[in-house]
């Protein structure tokens, strides 16, 4: 009976057209292009629209159709050093572009009905193009649901005083109505208009709420506690179809959204350690650090004698290009217990059996690819999700430990060894190893991510869909 329910789904889906629009960052592409590829295999067509800005590879993704749109970003914004006021731009001058290519989509006789948009949260000026071109949008919300509850209470923080921060002194002070979070939790990030932070943020929840859904790269297991409240301050469907990465791979086969080349060297040098001994260090495609934090980090990881694989990505530290600062012969006096790449292929390293923990910014991509290998993770976020990403994995999960003071070599070398040698790390890696188990049968046929996918296949089938004619 179910094989001819889903014979009849696949014709019903086929000709029907999802447009995807991605925001142009790494840690954003990366889970879109998942996202596209699980929903290519049941049955949908795929037509990415994106931005020059960090424009993916068309090549590596044949099997769907790409229109660009162009964005004409001030070449001063087109670094991402302020954040915020690169998303500000975006959601202000992408509109009219955007308009146009999805206007000349649904006009195109040709090509197959459109059943609905999927955009990217943070672009929430879209909410308003679909609307006006009548077309459904849906809401893909990269980052965990835990944190979207904290952006959901801004108005709250705001009028209760916890924002804007404005002293150092309020820091370690407890938010009691978003227990364990601290004011130094708050997902924040430096910019040159504090006010623009909180326009983001209140577009992106409240167009999140007009839209017909949203989609999830978490699971029921992990936050069912953060979706149960999402549902209830939204009122929009929930779909927690994630971990994305692992759903995609038992669907399909893997094509790379990495805008950059990784370095393989560092997977035959790990394949020359002992099991669980490597600490993998990685701080993500945005953060950086101070010439001074950068040589405390490689002190503590030399001094806690744990072989250790490092991604220093160039413009990591603050006025170098790459490894300059590092004393000569660093690397040599460590006898191959180190090694240091530009790049890494994250998610291959993760999976690796000599890698027994994962230092980490606590994007949500990199905290979710290291709970599905049950790897445990020293915490080091460096601003807005992040903060509260870190917060969960040590006081919710207890699946991790935060680095909390000023970057120092003893306390880095304390915090290896507590996690990776100590008796404290063996109670962490058993919630970490229960958490994996979780995340792998939540795919299963009968798990939770597996069924909430099912959903929305179907939701996005009932989606009323419209054609548009332009004058």
């Amino acid at each position: 009976m179910d094989r001819q329910i889903n014979s009849v789904e696949m014709e019903q889906r086929k000709g029907r057209r999802l447009v995807l629009f991605p925001l142009p960052l790494q840690g954003h592409i990366n889970p879109m292009f998942d996202l596209a590829n699980i929903l290519h295999s049941r049955g949908f067509s795929i037509t990415i629209i994106h931005t020059t800005f960090n424009s993916p590879n068309p090549s590596n993704y044949p099997h769907f159709t790409f229109r660009i749109i162009s964005e004409d970003l001030p070449e001063n914004n087109r670094c991402t050093k302020d954040l915020i006021a690169f998303v500000s731009m975006l959601n202000a001058i992408c509109g009219p572009p955007f308009r146009d290519c999805l206007a000349d989509l649904l006009s195109d006789s040709s090509e197959e009905p459109i059943a609905c948009l999927i955009s990217d949260a943070i672009l929430y000026f879209t909410q308003d193009v679909a609307n006006e071109l009548k077309v459904p949008r849906m809401v893909l919300r990269t980052g965990a649901a835990s944190s979207f509850c904290v952006f959901s209470s801004f108005p709250l923080l705001r009028e209760k005083g916890y924002l804007p921060i404005q002293a150092d002194s309020q820091l370690e002070e407890p938010i009691v109505e978003l227990p364990p979070l601290r004011v130094k939790d708050l997902p924040v990030i430096h910019t040159n208009d504090p006010e623009d932070l909180y326009h983001v943020v209140v577009g992106m929840v409240e167009q999140s709420k007009a839209s017909n859904g949203m989609i999830w790269n978490t699971f029921e297991e992990l936050e069912g506690t953060s979706l149960a409240t999402l549902h209830q301050k939204l009122g929009v469907p929930l779909f927690p179809i994630g971990p994305f990465h692992k759903c995609f791979a038992v669907t399909s086969s893997t094509t790379s959204s990495s805008l950059l080349t990784h370095d393989q060297s560092c997977i035959s040098w790990l394949d020359k350690q002992d099991p669980k001994s490597v600490i993998y260090v990685s701080f993500g495609s945005l953060a950086s650090i101070s010439e001074t934090q950068f040589l405390e980090i490689a002190w503590g990881l030399a001094n806690s004698n744990q072989p250790f694989l490092w991604v220093v990505r160039p413009g990591l530290v603050h006025g170098s290009n790459w490894v300059e600062p590092l004393p000569n012969g660093f690397l040599e006096t460590l006898g191959g217990k180190g090694h240091i790449v530009k790049r890494a292929p994250q998610q291959q390293v993760l999976a690796h059996p000599s890698v027994g923990a994962f230092w980490t910014h606590n994007g949500w991509n990199s905290t979710l690819e290291s709970i599905c290998e049950g790897v445990p993770m020293v915490c080091m976020p460096c601003f807005t999700d992040q903060k509260v990403n870190a917060r969960y994995v040590s006081e919710v999960w207890g699946i991790g430990l935060q680095l909390e003071k000023e970057l120092e070599r003893g306390e880095i070398e304390r915090t290896i060894k507590r996690l990776m040698v100590d008796k404290d790390g063996e109670s962490i890696r058993e919630r970490m190893l229960n958490l994996k188990e979780k995340s792998n049968l939540c795919l299963s046929e009968s798990g939770s991510s597996k069924q909430a996918l099912d959903s929305l296949v179907h939701h996005i089938l009932s989606l009323e869909s419209f054609t548009f004619h332009t004058h």
